[in-house]
């Protein structure tokens, strides 16, 4: 990806309470690495929200004023913030215009929740954490045991070990927007 390339290139990572932190810390360190521009969306713009795991993180940008247009790929971490998000009407309203904009919209571990509140799972085969597997599967998700899934702007992972090729895949998909 070339460097003009790379710094046009704006990500939504969503924030809410209870995110598996290395599922926020991993891809937002890879991405940076990459040179895309990452930016923290929450609830409330300047409130630090924590993980599971203690860390904290201060949201950049509010929710209510985040606009696909302004992103070329949204993050949904894992953890119990996805749960949290799906009551969040801006950030369902974000991912549906994402998703609805054919832009790459990632989840990993729990994160497919958020699709499933905004119907993105019908007909696609997706990667979750297993015990949301049944609830993919109910959503009209092809549900499969791998690292990494894309189908279409759809990208999901699993668990934290895999971060790596959950990043990568992001990364990729932007290199071929």
């Amino acid at each position: 990806m070339s460097d003009t390339v790379k710094s046009a290139k704006r990500v939504a990572m969503l924030i809410e309470d209870e995110f598996e932190d290395g599922e926020v810390t991993g891809p937002v360190d890879a991405l940076r690495a990459a040179g895309l521009d990452v930016v923290l969306v929450g609830p409330i713009a300047g409130r630090a929200y924590t993980g599971k795991r203690g860390q904290q993180v201060t949201v950049e940008l509010a929710a209510g004023r985040a606009r696909a247009k302004d992103f070329d790929a949204v993050v949904i971490p894992g953890g119990h913030a996805p749960d949290r998000m799906r009551m969040r009407h801006a950030m369902v309203d974000l991912v549906r215009d994402m998703i609805a904009a054919g832009k790459p919209v990632a989840a990993i571990c729990h994160g497919p929740q958020l699709l499933i509140s905004v119907n993105a799972l019908r007909g696609r085969t997706v990667t979750c954490w297993p015990s949301i597997a049944i609830d993919v599967k109910n959503a009209g998700g092809l549900y499969v045991d791998k690292p990494v899934v894309v189908d279409g702007p759809v990208i999901t992972s699993r668990k934290p070990d895999d971060i790596p090729a959950f990043s990568d895949a992001i990364i990729r998909a932007l290199e071929h927007q």
